[in-house]
């Protein structure tokens, strides 16, 4: 077969079609029904059931490598589909303690959880995943939305925190991409609240986000060095080896114990960059989606990193 070649392109061009493909319905519904789609998305995602995300912590737990497990799904419509995502969620937990996987936890979206239908709905859900979580010495993580959930998240994960027992059970995620991140970390730090600081992967107007790449990433190294100096244990959710090697570089000049803090990365991506992480001495947690409503978050890992669709093509055409 002649080798396949693939122009780098605008990556900015690509991001903003990937993110729009991540809203397409019809698109969506063809993707996720068919055995193509599937495999494409077999790089990033876990596969369909809870036994797929559990056998894919198991084999990462050999490796030193802890994991954050999350049923991929958004925008319930009701509140029997809002209870239907908890009662996952729940089974993830206790399969988290019966597997004995150590240092795994749960990552959730609140529009998951009947957030558009009823908040008060969604807070109950999370306070009770939360005091499940504290049973099962684990921990869930609030993931954050696009910018109308942002306020409302971080007031309900501050809420959730406060209640008793639930200290360091319950934290949120923070985007580099929004003006207001830096607020944010400093209100939820002094309450103890841990945080994944990410990048940020929605589209967003520029008068609430950086709208280019170099100013994201400087605000990340800004963040990242507030997060690290804060006494909290927080996670640094990138796979940028630039800004990795400048957090190496900041722990050993501050004296920074390797392990106050975790590198987290996504499923299949950059499993190298992961391996060699642990081996340096370094806490590393992968975040492992699973389930069949997986084509947003398909969408936005390309978003992300476009260079990610030429790899699945590279991989896709070699099968």
């Amino acid at each position: 077969m002649r080798k396949l070649t693939f122009a780098p392109g605008d990556p900015s061009l690509l991001r903003s079609a990937f993110i729009a493909l991540s809203t397409n319905k019809p698109l969506r519904r063809f993707s996720e029904r068919s055995s193509v789609g599937r495999k494409l998305s077999s790089r990033f995602v876990a596969g369909m059931t809870l036994p797929d995300v559990i056998a894919a912590a198991e084999s990462l737990q050999q490796k030193g490598i802890a994991s954050t497990l999350d049923a991929l799904g958004e925008n319930v419509y009701t509140p029997e589909e809002a209870q239907k995502s908890a009662d996952l969620y729940h089974r993830l937990l206790d399969a988290i303690t019966a597997r004995k996987l150590q240092d795994s936890n749960v990552s959730l979206k609140l529009t998951q959880m009947g957030m558009d239908i009823d908040p008060a709905l969604a807070e109950s859900i999370v306070r009770d995943l939360t005091s499940h979580a504290a049973r099962a010495d684990s921990f869930v993580r609030v993931d954050m939305e696009g910018t109308p959930y942002t306020q409302a998240t971080v007031n309900m994960v501050e809420r959730v925190h406060a209640l008793p027992g639930n200290t360091s059970r319950v934290g949120t995620v923070i985007q580099s991409y929004l003006y207001r991140s830096e607020a944010d970390i400093t209100q939820l730090v002094s309450q103890g609240i841990r945080i994944r600081l990410c990048k940020g992967a929605y589209k967003e107007p520029a008068n609430l986000a950086f709208p280019d790449k170099v100013d994201v990433d400087a605000n990340y190294v800004k963040l990242a060095k507030q997060l690290l100096t804060s006494g909290v244990f927080h996670g640094l959710a990138t796979h940028d080896e630039a800004i990795i090697r400048t957090m190496k570089q900041f722990v050993a000049e501050q004296n920074i114990p390797k392990d106050s803090f975790e590198f987290q990365m996504l499923y299949g991506i950059r499993r190298d960059l992961q391996e060699s992480l642990v081996k340096e001495g370094f806490r590393m947690r992968v975040y492992i989606p699973f389930g069949p409503e997986w084509y947003p978050y398909f969408m936005r890992r390309l978003a992300e990193r476009p260079a990610n669709a030429i790899f699945i093509a590279k991989q896709f055409f070699r099968n």
